[in-house]
C-alpha cells in the first residue's frame, strides 16, 4: 500500500507540513517494498485550488492513505471519491508518522476546514 505525506523537506526525517496543499513536497511511501520517493509541489504559489490539485496527484500515484495535519473539505471530497483514507498526522517526522500509522496509532481525520484560499503555510 502507498502512503502520501506532505513534507517540508525531501527526507523521511522531515516534519509533516502544516498545510496539505501548500507543502513544498509530497512523500510517497510504499509499505510493501519500503521504497519512497518525493514529488515537488508545483501548486505552492497557486492562487487557489492547490489542495485539490495535490489530492489528485496523491490519487494518481496510487496512494490509499494520506497522513496530514489538516486539509480542506474540497480535498476530502476528491480523496473520498478516489478511496484514499485521511489520517491525522502528528507533529513528528514523516518516518515517525509512517511508523505510528503502521502500529495503528493514528486516527482518521474527522475535521476538514473550508480552505485557506491562497494563504501559504508550511
Amino acid at each position: 500500500m502507498k502512503i502520501a505525506i506532505p513534507v517540508i523537506e525531501q527526507s523521511l526525517n522531515a516534519g509533516v507540513s502544516h498545510s496539505f496543499g501548500r507543502a513544498p513536497h509530497l512523500l510517497i511511501y510504499n509499505t510493501v517494498t519500503k521504497e519512497n520517493y518525493f514529488l515537488d509541489n508545483t501548486t505552492v504559489a497557486s492562487r487557489g485550488g492547490a489542495g485539490v490539485r495535490v489530492a489528485e496527484v496523491v490519487a494518481d500515484h496510487g496512494a490509499k492513505v494520506l497522513l496530514t495535519q489538516r486539509c480542506g473539505k474540497s480535498v476530502e471530497e476528491v480523496l473520498r471519491r478516489s478511496e484514499v483514507l485521511v489520517y491525522k498526522a502528528t507533529q513528528g517526522t514523516a518516518k515517525e508518522n509512517i511508523e505510528a500509522f503502521l502500529e495503528d496509532k493514528l486516527s482518521l481525520l474527522t475535521e476538514f476546514h473550508d480552505g485557506l484560499h491562497g494563504k501559504a503555510t508550511l
